[in-house]
């Protein structure tokens, strides 16, 4: 069986997704459709507006063969780090293909990797800028493009990973269709995930843009996941730490631990605190990745040794699914694990069980603990 890959979060699944999936098929020819997908925090490092259990069903309900979740400490990270993460597992998936959307398909991204080998060291000492500015700068510079749209960044990030690891991956940008990234509108069926977002935020009506699974989903949600709610958390864990031991915590540098802890100490609210942290040389979503390691106590040593131990956790497949399953399970390098015991929980996937049971929050349901892979049966071969 030959696959596709999808890189994906599906925060949450809307038309636009099934469009995507729908056009890797017609483009590869391929058998299955395979998903490596976010758990229950974002690249940004927000929690999702739906638990992974439920975006798994709501992808295989329209589609996708089989979901396998892209691990926290390569899901939560920056944009290149993201996208290698994902293409790692894809690549011990056996996946032939992976297509992804981009703003522009048509610009030779191998270019652009190539072009980064040229970059001066110095040109990113700023302390005023963020780094993604000062490496558009430099890019702007040797290339004439620059990348400020969120799906470019990402094909950006692809390209350097199957350069950097030599990965057998045949790569496809394709043009994005109807709304863009960031669009808070919905304005057809096509929609983005930030719209939705915003309409379930807002009680506003989001049916048109999403699929009946999601659907399903969105109008039992009691409490929008988000900041708000785990401010608490973050402010206790700052004001308790001591200033050595927040300096361990991972992506945390160049003073950032004094600057959070004394805006803990003068903010009650998670607005207040955030634009007393905000500067111009971090980003919000750096910010936010750094908030989500502080809450859950993941240090740099902890991180980099769980990056070195990846695996594949399977979180959910239809009859298509299983079949490709069985056909690589002999070849797969990675462990390959679809119920999580005891010993998974305090070892090879502590990070993530730990993230679970942040994000049971906003849910009664245990998120790892002995979860068993969704099953969606009744897809036609």
């Amino acid at each position: 069986m030959r696959a596709v890959g999808l890189v994906t979060e599906y925060n949450p699944f809307h038309n636009g997704h099934r469009y995507h999936l729908e056009q890797a098929k017609r483009l590869t020819a391929a058998d299955a459709v395979v998903a490596v997908m976010s758990g229950n925090f974002t690249q940004r490092g927000e929690p999702t507006l739906l638990d992974k259990w439920q975006r798994t069903q709501a992808a295989l309900e329209n589609g996708v063969d089989l979901v396998v979740e892209l691990p926290i400490f390569m899901a939560v990270q920056p944009a290149h780090r993201f996208a290698a993460g994902a293409l790692e597992l894809l690549a011990s998936l056996g996946v032939d293909d992976v297509v992804f959307g981009a703003e522009h398909p048509e610009w030779n991204f191998s270019q652009l990797v190539a072009a980064e080998q040229d970059f001066s060291a110095s040109s990113f000492s700023r302390f005023n800028a963020t780094y993604a500015t000062q490496f558009n700068e430099q890019l702007q510079k040797q290339t004439g493009v620059s990348l400020i749209d969120p799906n470019d960044i990402l094909a950006f990030g692809y390209y350097k990973a199957q350069i950097k690891e030599n990965l057998p991956l045949r790569l496809h940008p394709i043009k994005r269709r109807g709304s863009q990234y960031h669009d808070e509108q919905i304005n057809g069926k096509i929609a983005s995930a930030s719209a939705v977002r915003q309409a379930v935020l807002e009680q506003d009506d989001f049916s048109q843009a999403v699929p009946a699974a999601t659907a399903r989903y969105l109008q039992q949600i009691q409490q929008v996941p988000d900041w708000n709610a785990l401010y608490p958390m973050l402010r206790n864990q700052l004001i308790q730490t001591p200033v050595a031991q927040l300096a361990q915590i991972y992506q945390m540098a160049e003073g950032l631990e004094y600057r959070m802890k004394d805006a803990a100490q003068r903010n009650l609210t998670f607005a207040g605190f955030m634009k007393s942290v905000k500067t111009k040389r971090y980003t919000y979503a750096h910010l936010l990745r750094v908030y989500l390691y502080t809450v859950l106590q993941i240090t740099d040593s902890q991180l980099n040794e769980h990056l070195s131990q990846p695996y594949l956790h399977v979180l959910g497949f239809n009859k298509r699914g299983r079949k490709y399953l069985h056909t690589i399970k002999k070849t797969v390098a990675l462990p390959l694990l679809t119920k999580i015991d005891q010993d998974l929980r305090d070892g090879l996937l502590n990070l993530d069980y730990r993230a679970g049971k942040l994000y049971q929050t906003f849910t009664p349901v245990e998120q790892d603990l002995k979860h068993a892979p969704v099953i969606v049966k009744g897809v036609k071969e």
